[in-house]
């Protein structure tokens, strides 16, 4: 008795490519527009975190030392008491914290 080998080959179709192809283009224009919008409203957020926490910083030295910093925190940030690890840079578009010279909050 002979045996017959199949020529069919194993593998997918054009149509089953297209189709996953099809499915992953829509989950990516779901996804991508989300992933975005999280990544600007983190971004915001910790520009508050780091805002409220310089403010802090301010308001410590005012009472430590009797004065404010100068507007732009060179002062405040070369002590490690208050910045081990140096002022933050504003995440939103990496520019440095001033402080407002009549409300001595940070801009």
């Amino acid at each position: 008795m002979k045996t017959r080998k199949s020529n069919k080959k194993g593998g997918f179709s054009l149509l089953e490519l297209l189709a996953v192809v099809t499915i992953l283009g829509i989950i990516a224009a779901i996804i991508v527009p989300r992933v975005t919008v999280s990544s600007d409203n983190a971004k915001t957020k910790v520009a508050a975190h780091h805002k409220a926490t310089i403010n802090s910083a301010v308001e410590r030295y005012y009472v430590n030392t009797g004065g404010w910093p100068a507007n732009d925190l060179t002062d405040i940030g070369a002590d490690v008491n208050y910045f081990p690890d140096g002022i933050p840079a504003n995440p939103i578009d990496a520019s440095a914290y001033t402080l407002n010279a009549t409300t001595h909050r940070v801009n």
